[in-house]
């Protein structure tokens, strides 16, 4: 991993844990105040639903101007929202930093993947790179939420006093200042034009292709697998009887493992194919799927939460690899819109299914009935396949 590679990262660390430190922050702060669980349920979707709406025009915008253009509006909004956060912490700012920094999330990973992807010069080197660049969202979400919280606990002269939350929005504010710093000085690279005379590019004319919509349903079945285990394992732990305590570690345990086989992936890059990581990851989320519902303990649940992070977790920089070499380069951008447009809705619907489903059919229904069609849509993985040819500027 190269200096300049490292420096995107942090700066992506910087940039995404403004909105996990505000995703911990606003929340607890809305029930502080006394605002209904529902209310804060509605202040957690808007993280995500800006996402939604504003993927495919920002990667558009970045397929036109790069990276830094796209960067600093994602700084701007990202430290605009902490900052009205820090200085009148009321539930509708609280809504808008949440819009804010949500979205500038989204511009941000769109513009960083849309550049190092096109860095990159051939398919391994694809794969090292994103196996690299996933690893920011992880680190991410542990560093906003832990020093969020070590604020709000100890900033003030009370645990959760006021001023600890302003403390923490202020410092949020500064974590974008950072982001820019580091990706300040990384180079452009040349521009991708359309063709003279080509017609105005549409979201449909990538989603006729039929590798683009195949590789786009096998990402949604791995988000969907890591939605569905965040979702409903707190559930089945309940029914276990295991403590919140030792809930929330059987999901950490997932989380590291997921971080770490990024970790481990740019060493091994070249010797696995995509479509081979993909199509493991599918048996083995299918496979644990089938077997969560009978364990009743502790250390059993823990072992098929690691086993499905190593799986689910070595699954994006694949995707990405793949989505880089069958999309036009000119397009790059469009395509990360979509995907990162989909996902995102995805997890905004998918909680609210889960949870009616577990409601008709139990929680072992549920880990059923998604592991079964993770297993059939093993059969649309096999048929991904790249360009044999693939070249990157």
């Amino acid at each position: 991993m190269n200096a300049g590679l490292l420096r995107l990262i942090l700066a992506q660390v910087c940039l995404h844990a403004a909105m996990t430190g505000t995703r911990l922050a606003a929340p607890l702060l809305a029930l502080r105040e006394g605002y209904s669980a529902a209310a804060v349920g509605v202040l957690l979707a808007l993280f995500a639903l800006t996402q939604v709406f504003l993927a495919l025009p920002a990667g558009r915008f970045a397929d036109r101007h790069g990276l830094r253009r796209p960067l600093t509006i994602a700084v701007v909004s990202a430290s605009a929202g902490a900052a009205m956060a820090a200085v009148l912490p009321v539930f509708p700012v609280l809504c808008l930093a949440a819009l804010l920094t949500g979205g500038a999330t989204g511009i941000a990973v769109i513009a960083l993947q849309r550049h190092v992807g096109r860095a990159a010069s051939n398919p391994t080197q694809l794969k090292q790179v994103f196996s690299w660049l996933a690893i920011a969202p992880a680190a991410a979400n542990f560093v906003g939420p832990f020093v969020t919280g070590l604020l709000i606990d100890h900033a003030g002269p009370t645990p959760g006093d006021l001023l600890g939350y302003r403390v923490a929005f202020a410092l949020l504010a500064l974590l974008p200042v950072a982001c820019w710093m580091l990706a300040r000085g990384t180079a452009e690279l040349p521009p991708v034009r359309l063709p003279p005379g080509a017609p105005k590019p549409r979201a449909w004319d990538l989603l006729s292709q039929p590798m683009f919509r195949r590789l786009l349903f096998v990402n949604w079945l791995q988000s969907a697998s890591w939605d569905v285990h965040t979702f409903v394992l707190p559930i089945l732990g309940h029914e276990r009887g295991l403590s919140a305590s030792m809930i929330g570690s059987i999901l950490g345990a997932f989380a590291v493992a997921a971080a770490g086989i990024r970790v481990v992936l740019p060493l091994v890059a070249s010797r696995f194919s995509e479509r081979g990581v993909i199509t493991a990851s599918n048996v083995v989320t299918a496979l644990v799927f089938a077997a969560y519902p009978f364990m009743t303990s502790a250390l059993g649940m823990g072992a098929c939460s690691v086993v499905l992070g190593v799986a689910l977790g070595a699954v994006q920089p694949m995707v990405m690899s793949m989505l880089h070499q069958i999309t036009p380069h000119a397009r790059h951008g469009e395509a990360l819109g979509l995907r990162v447009m989909t996902l995102n809705a995805s997890s905004v619907a998918m909680p609210m299914l889960f949870g009616a489903a577990g409601a008709l059919i139990g929680v072992a229904g549920v880990f059923w009935i998604v592991g079964g069609v993770v297993a059939l849509g093993t059969r649309s993985v096999w048929g991904l396949q790249a360009p044999a040819a693939a070249s990157h500027e």
